[in-house]
């Protein structure tokens, strides 16, 4: 389908919550040598084939490959690993990179019908940060067309793993992110909400304030909070190190927030920092960038 005049909002459209049931997940293998090096490429395929496993035993999973090798090596290690290959589909779509919750489309649904169509974000590689990671952004542009639905382009810079939704008109966003100037500098804190309001339907922003020590994305809201239903909220926490006080800022801000929303708090602990001595940093690593599929919850 076409590119859409107007905006989502005028034509019926909303951005669902993540656990409502949908008909696919989409994958980009893994083989930036970059990213997973020579001597761990393996094990990260073997995870991907997990995934894949996990999550074809509900819906469709879609694996961009960017050419008929890279194809015959992940399909022999998916179906190894045991998938429903009926529910297992790869398409020619080169991508720099895995990250494709970041880069991909924003999938609507129609209030009324049901009817499916998507939002094409701009892609910046977090802020220009990796110039080799830039060309996502034509991925991105290709998945979408190869979704036959119709899609709108607001022509601003926004990553999937910035903001949550959950479904009811509220979305989860840190100003870390979304107001940094290496994304949307001509934008201010009201102009974003007008996007958002516009592109996903929803009227109720929650701002919280930053993300997690390490996290080249400048804080996306997926690793530390996150909607588990309409009204629940799982923060992450933790007494040790730099985190600590940020993650009491945000958690501050929600309890702020919770009763002009109607929401329950939870606290979702973190895992012990880890640290990369070669390049003297700590991993972001947290249990709130979960995905959760039609039956299984990676």
């Amino acid at each position: 389908m076409a590119l859409q005049d107007g905006t989502p909002l005028s034509k019926g459209y909303r951005m669902p919550a993540e656990w409502v049931k949908h008909d696919a997940t989409w994958l980009s293998w893994p083989k930036n040598p970059l990213t997973f090096p020579e001597d761990v490429i393996d094990e990260v395929e073997g995870v991907f084939a997990q995934m894949a496993v996990a999550l074809s035993s509900g819906e469709l999973v879609n694996i961009l490959v960017d050419d008929q090798v890279l194809e015959d090596r992940a399909y022999a290690k998916v179906a190894m690993a045991g998938a429903n290959m009926s529910h297992v589909r790869f398409l020619h779509i080169k991508s720099a990179d895995v990250w494709i919750r970041d880069y991909g489309p924003s999938f609507l649904l129609h209030r009324d019908t049901g009817r499916k169509a998507a939002v094409k974000w701009d892609f910046n590689a977090w802020g220009a940060k990796y110039d080799d990671l830039l060309y996502d952004d034509i991925t991105g542009q290709r998945v979408v067309e190869s979704s036959g639905f119709p899609y709108f382009k607001p022509g601003i810079v926004m990553e999937g793993g910035s903001i949550d939704v959950n479904g009811n008109g509220l979305v989860m966003t840190t100003e870390q992110c979304l107001l940094n100037k290496n994304r949307n500098p001509d934008l201010d804190r009201g102009q974003i909400e007008e996007y958002l309001r516009q592109y996903i339907a929803t009227p109720d922003v929650l701002w919280l304030a930053s993300g997690i020590e390490g996290d080249d994305t400048d804080g996306h809201i997926d690793d530390f909070a996150r909607f588990s239903s309409r009204s629940t909220v799982l923060c992450a926490f933790s007494d040790l190190g730099e985190n600590a006080p940020v993650l009491e800022r945000n958690w501050s801000l929600l309890e702020g927030a919770k009763d002009r929303f109607g929401l329950e708090l939870q606290r979702l602990p973190m895992p012990e920092p880890l640290y990369l001595e070669e390049e003297e940093r700590n991993l972001p690593a947290s249990y709130a960038n979960f995905y959760i599929g039609n039956k299984v919850v990676l």
